[in-house]
C-alpha cells in the first residue's frame, strides 16, 4: 500500500510455495526406476518408490511423467540374433514392395499342433437377454498342421492340413501349390523358377502370411 500503483504492477520475486526437488534426487529416482525392485515385485509402484526415496508420491509421478517412464507397462519383444538380419529384411520387403516382373510372390509358412476340439454338447445360440453358451469340457480329436501360402498380389490363400510337418509334408504342399499355379513349373534344385527368400531369425512378424494364421 505504501508503494501504491507502482507496487501493484511490479511483480516482486518471492520464494515458490513448494521447493523444487534436488536434481540429484531426481536422478536417483530415474536410475532406481530402471532397475529391478529390491522387494518381491515385478516393477516399481509409485508408493514403493516414494517410500524408498523418502519423497511424496506426487513427486514420483511428476518425475516419471517428465522422463517418460511407465514401469507398470510392459510390451513383449524379441531381438533377432540373425547375423544377416539387414540383408534378409531388405530382401523380403523388396519382394513385397517391388516383385520381379512376371513372378508370383507367395508368403508361405506352417502352423503345427493345431488341436481339433469338439464340445461334449452343442452350444446354445445367442438370443435376446442371453449370450451364447457352450460347455466347458470337450473331446480331443488329435492335432493337425496347417500349411499356407499367401499370394501377396491378391491376398488369396492356398492351404493344406496334414498330420505332420516334416520335409515330406512340405514337399507335398509345394506340389499342391504347383498344381494350383500352372505358370510355375519347378521348385528347388529341380525347379529353378522357385526362389526362397527367408525372413531373419525370430522375425515372424515380417512374414505376411502370419496375419492369416493369427485370424
Amino acid at each position: 500500500m505504501a508503494e501504491r500503483v507502482d507496487g501493484l504492477l511490479r511483480d516482486k520475486s518471492r520464494p515458490p510455495g513448494i521447493a523444487p526437488l534436488d536434481p540429484e534426487l531426481v536422478d536417483q529416482v530415474v536410475v532406481l526406476t530402471l532397475k529391478t525392485p529390491r522387494q518381491e515385485a515385478a516393477h516399481w509402484t509409485v508408493r514403493a518408490m516414494a517410500n524408498a526415496i523418502g519423497i511424496a508420491a506426487s513427486s514420483v509421478v511428476k518425475i516419471w511423467h517428465e522422463h517418460g517412464l511407465a514401469p507398470h507397462r510392459w510390451r513383449s519383444f524379441k531381438l533377432s540374433n540373425d547375423k544377416a538380419f539387414a540383408e534378409k529384411l531388405h530382401d523380403v520387403v523388396g519382394i513385397y514392395v517391388c516383385p520381379p516382373a512376371h513372378a508370383i510372390v507367395l508368403s508361405g509358412d506352417e502352423k503345427s499342433q493345431i488341436q481339433a476340439l469338439d464340445r461334449i454338447q452343442p452350444g446354445l445360440p445367442l438370443k435376446k437377454g442371453r449370450g451364447g453358451a457352450m460347455t466347458h469340457d470337450y473331446k480331443r480329436h488329435g492335432a493337425t498342421t496347417l500349411f499356407a501360402a499367401l499370394n501377396v498380389l491378391d491376398g488369396s490363400i492356398i492351404g493344406r492340413n496334414m498330420q505332420r510337418h516334416r520335409q515330406q509334408e512340405f514337399i507335398r504342399f509345394l506340389n499342391a501349390i504347383e498344381a494350383e499355379l500352372p505358370k510355375v513349373r519347378a521348385w528347388l534344385a529341380r525347379h529353378p523358377r522357385w526362389t526362397f527368400h527367408f525372413v531373419p531369425t525370430s522375425c515372424s512378424w515380417l512374414n505376411a502370411v502370419e496375419g492369416f494364421f493369427a485370424s
